[in-house]
């Protein structure tokens, strides 16, 4: 294996990874928290319930754009916003994950991975793009 093979790989696997858990939160909100109860969980966090909205659609469809690899450099970086917001809700629950409320560690390894994926692109086995919106998606982000 080359070493431009494997860092097609490895920007697959890393698109793969990030782009699974955008649309396991996005389907977890919607359908084991429902939408109600995101939308009073956002709530308790001082969010308009516009922003419950807003995240389970860019977790889902950010999610299966990054799966598929259309537009991925643009779909990590249209994520960032929402991994962001996730790392500042669980910023007052300490580092671990698995404490009460859960820390800010695994929000912040997702951010590292929408970063790199925004870097690397789709790597191998990506769709790329639909030339039905190319034209409105500047060329930097077409990988």
């Amino acid at each position: 294996m080359t070493f431009e093979s494997s860092t097609n790989v490895g920007a697959t696997f890393t698109r793969l990874s990030l782009g699974a858990v955008l649309l396991a939160h996005g389907l977890l909100k919607l359908f084991v928290f429902t939408l109600p109860g995101t939308v009073a969980f956002f709530g308790s966090l001082g969010l308009p319930a516009i922003a419950a909205y807003l995240t389970i659609f860019a977790e889902v469809v950010g999610g299966v754009a990054i799966i598929a690899g259309l537009y991925t450099r643009l779909a990590a970086i249209l994520s960032l916003p929402v991994l962001l917001g996730s790392l500042w809700a669980h910023a007052g629950n300490g580092w671990l994950f698995s404490g009460e409320g859960g820390g800010w560690e695994f929000p912040a390894l997702l951010v590292a991975l929408a970063v790199a994926v925004a870097i690397q692109g789709g790597g191998a086995f990506a769709l790329r793009r639909l030339p039905v919106i190319d034209a409105y998606v500047p060329q930097a982000l077409k990988a």
